[in-house]
């Protein structure tokens, strides 16, 4: 546990971070499952409908820094040939 006053308050600031960056991840890791659940089910339509959904949660994890942009492309590259190979 930190003593001093700023190393107090940078250790707030993480934590609240942390919590921040932890919705953002687990709400994208939410709208790619439910492309793979979609894909899984055989229904092309409403993976379509949810891939479109998926895209922008994965663009903003990009923009906020919590995930690597070769990271975004590569899932977002991986579920598009999936709905295109259904």
């Amino acid at each position: 546990m930190p003593n001093i006053t700023s190393a107090k308050k940078r250790a707030r600031q993480s934590e609240e971070r942390r919590m921040h960056n932890k919705h953002i991840r687990s709400s994208m890791r939410t709208r790619v499952k439910s492309v793979v659940s979609a894909i899984e089910t055989g229904d092309k339509e409403a993976a379509i409908a949810a891939y479109k959904h998926a895209i922008p949660a994965i663009d903003g994890s990009v923009s906020k820094g919590i995930i690597h942009k070769n990271k975004a492309a590569r899932h977002k590259s991986r579920l598009n040939s999936r709905i295109q190979s259904m």
